[in-house]
């Protein structure tokens, strides 16, 4: 099982990144996948999840209305749109699969001016 993050950056507040979650070694579409962050000193936190078939998703209330998780189970990745960026979005993005302990390896999102 290999999870890829990439899309991260830098942003300034109000700004928008889309991250990408490459994943290979399993059947992809038969998986439900999350979007965790975890910020310096604080515990990793779920911030999205969605079913296998992409017909059902999940979010935090502190990213509620301006991330959205979605997937292509053709191209076997998982996509996390976020707007409305805030300085405290500023974490190590990572996805994962639901079913057992799968990460990849994080990427990087700071939200400043």
């Amino acid at each position: 099982v290999q999870l890829v993050e990439s899309g991260g950056g830098l942003v300034q507040p109000g700004g928008s990144l889309r991250l990408s979650c490459a994943a290979s070694g399993f059947t992809f579409s038969g998986y439900a996948m999350s979007w965790y962050r975890q910020a310096p000193g604080k515990e990793r936190e779920r911030v999205a999840f969605i079913t296998s078939a992409g017909g059902g998703t999940n979010y935090a209330d502190s990213v509620k209305g301006r991330f959205t998780i979605s997937r292509d189970n053709a191209k076997n990745t998982v996509y996390l749109q976020m707007n409305s960026l805030k300085p405290e979005d500023t974490a190590v993005y990572y996805c994962k699969r639901v079913s057992g302990d799968y990460w990849g390896q994080g990427t990087q999102v700071t939200v400043s001016s």
